[in-house]
């Protein structure tokens, strides 16, 4: 009997160390799965990075900038300085003539306006169209984008058929489309307007001038930018099944990005962000950069 009790108090025991070393064994394991787990990116911070956005669109179909962490919708292109651009030959700032005098809407009487559809100053035309409202912020991009209120942005472009107030043929007196607003002191404008028409030779577009403050407008050689933007070609096609725009929907076809003398080099500063439709009117943002 003695002999047998010993026996199994020996074979007890050495179970007892057996399931001792299992135990621990496992807890090697566990511990060695956890760390493995932890150094490929299980549950850290890198993980969480880049399930964020890395790229930040400002215009429609344009992503023109990457960040790194959550996307605020503010991309390093929009601190970029706006390209310089020709005016083309419909300025109206006084710096040629339509043919019978010199073209200056910056000197009538109420041309510091947002509503920029109607003529002024004894002119009586309504530009018809679809309804667009243009929002621009201007941006220094000397001092990381910060805003620049109490400049000036003299805005115009042409009428849905292609042709401009104050030069074309049978419009010469007129000069809607034109217009000037004082940035804010967030460094915004806003005009009201309507769709531009695509003329036969340019993708549609719209031009601009900044100029340092309303005094300044008198004269075209205070400007400190001139510029030009333009639509995603989505917009476009939409806008120009409206009323009015068969002419548009024909030259259109005829013109590309690449093609156009403006943009062939490139639209991702000069490309506006859309919202809204044909039916109800359009509202297009901008930042410009301009370095002052």
């Amino acid at each position: 009997m003695d002999k047998h009790t010993n026996q199994l108090e020996t074979d007890l025991h050495t179970l007892m160390q057996a399931a001792a070393s299992r135990r621990q064994m496992l807890r090697w394991i566990s511990v060695g799965s956890a760390a493995t787990l932890l150094g490929c990116g299980g549950g850290s911070d890198a993980t969480t990075t880049s399930s964020t956005s890395t790229g930040t669109t400002t215009t429609t179909g344009t992503t023109t900038g990457t960040t790194t962490g959550t996307t605020t919708g503010t991309s390093t292109a929009s601190c970029s300085i706006i390209p310089e651009e020709t005016a083309g030959p419909y300025p109206g700032d006084g710096s040629n003539s339509n043919g019978a005098s010199i073209a200056n809407a910056l000197a009538l009487s109420g041309i510091v306006r947002s509503d920029i559809r109607s003529s002024i100053a004894g002119a009586s035309g309504v530009a018809a169209g679809v309804p667009l409202t243009i929002k621009l912020q201007l941006v220094n991009t000397k001092t990381s984008c910060a805003s620049l209120a109490s400049y000036a942005i003299y805005l115009w472009h042409c009428d849905r058929d292609g042709n401009y107030s104050m030069y074309s043929s049978g419009i010469t007196a007129e000069n809607y489309l034109r217009g000037v607003q004082e940035t804010d002191s967030n460094g915004s404008v806003s005009f009201t307007t309507i769709f531009p028409g695509c003329y036969s030779g340019r993708i549609p577009h719209v031009h601009f001038e900044v100029y340092p403050s309303l005094a300044k407008i008198s004269s075209a050689n205070n400007k400190v930018k001139t510029s030009q933007f333009t639509f995603p070609m989505a917009t476009l096609n939409e806008a120009y099944q409206a009323t009015g725009y068969t002419a548009s929907v024909r030259n259109l076809a005829q013109i590309t990005y690449a093609t156009d003398n403006v943009f062939s080099d490139g639209t991702s500063l000069q490309m506006v962000t859309v919202t809204g439709r044909a039916t109800l009117g359009y509202v297009v943002t901008l930042t410009v950069g301009i370095s002052v």
